[in-house]
């Protein structure tokens, strides 16, 4: 099992500037690092209190490879719909050689329609744009010569610059949340598997399925490239002495976490788009969220209870990377740091290897 921290910023500008939120966000890297977690992963968002202070994470990502010597750096990730495949797979190299090979990349298909609008690009199609340049970025890590001619991009005989130091290129993660395409795609093409979002026990037995359907079409395309599928779940995390500890600490933070969400998705429910069917009842079905729904999206509880959900959670979807979403509800670094201390000090020894 390997574990990392997760940073999603949806604080209120007017309670922490963005100069405040990247420090913290930096220290606790260290602290990560110094901790012995494996990973520190950034979103990318714009525009809204929910993510917009990580535009770019790989910016992000380099100042943290600046600060430390081993934790893996992973984007969590590139909006892929937003960039020319050249553009991405040139800095992410970049990041990959500062770091010295330590730069994991997780791509994502955004979801918000106003990003979607800023940037001139259609919602309608662009699952298919996302895959050709996720596709497009690899081949211009691992071939010479590159060309493409698209609906979405042309370029000849391309060499992209830098080098990636990993080979034969950096690990590639994908987000899937539920659509069946997505996780068989990311099985076929070798990839690993980034869930975006923990489950609900209502949407477990779906979640499961997704899965089996990813590890299946993994180990069919791997007959011939070889590799092992991998599953890494971001969700948030809070331990209390007890129970009732940790709700009361959580509560007050997922629910401002989702308010900043329900604003920022509140576009969705006046979307029309084929590639975006399912989300206006997502929307729908998180604004109507209980208290105690609101505990089922993330970990919380006493040491014992969270060593119990993280065990359930590997056995039913077979993950093998935690990466704990710490920032969640606009939190203070001390309670964040103490989040962490209290995993490492008080969970991590109670968990199987």
């Amino acid at each position: 099992m390997k574990y990392g921290i997760s940073f999603l910023p949806d604080c209120r500008c007017s309670q922490r500037s963005a100069t405040e939120y990247l420090d913290d966000a930096l220290a606790l890297s260290c602290l990560a690092e110094e901790l012995g977690f494996d990973y520190v992963k950034m979103v990318e968002h714009y525009l809204h209190e929910y993510g917009g202070y990580s535009p770019d994470p790989l910016t992000f990502l380099a100042a943290v490879a600046a600060r430390t010597q081993s934790i893996r750096l992973m984007t969590g990730g590139i909006q892929a719909s937003f960039h020319h495949p050249v553009q991405i797979a040139a800095q992410a190299a970049q990041v990959d050689v500062l770091s010295h090979g330590r730069l994991d990349v997780g791509f994502a298909r955004a979801f918000l329609p106003y990003e979607f609008d800023t940037f001139g690009v259609p919602m309608e199609g662009s699952r298919q744009r996302y895959k050709e340049t996720v596709e497009a970025v690899l081949r211009l890590w691992t071939e010479k010569g590159v060309s493409e001619s698209s609906e979405f991009f042309q370029y000849s005989g391309v060499n992209s610059l830098p080098s990636v130091v990993q080979t034969p290129h950096p690990p590639t993660w994908v987000a899937g949340l539920m659509s069946p395409e997505t996780f068989s795609w990311a099985g076929d093409r070798g990839l690993n598997l980034l869930m975006a979002s923990p489950p609900r026990a209502a949407e477990l037995p779906k979640a499961r399925e997704n899965v089996e359907l990813y590890t299946s079409c993994f180990q069919e395309a791997a007959r011939e490239t070889g590799g092992s599928p991998r599953v890494a779940m971001s969700i948030p995390l809070m331990i209390g002495e007890t129970d009732a500890d940790a709700v009361d600490r959580a509560l007050p933070r997922l629910r401002a976490h989702w308010q900043v969400f329900g604003e920022a998705a509140e576009s969705l429910l006046h979307t029309h788009s084929s590639d975006y069917a399912k989300y206006p009842q997502i929307v729908k079905s998180i604004k109507e969220m209980t208290d105690d729904d609101l505990i089922e999206t993330a970990i919380v509880g006493s040491p014992e209870t969270v060593t119990e959900r993280i065990v359930e959670f590997q056995r039913a979807l077979s993950v093998d990377t935690f990466l704990w979403h710490i920032d969640y509800g606009g939190q203070a670094f001390n309670d964040m740091a103490g989040n962490l201390r209290r995993f490492h000090e008080q969970v991590l020894p109670r968990l199987p290897e």
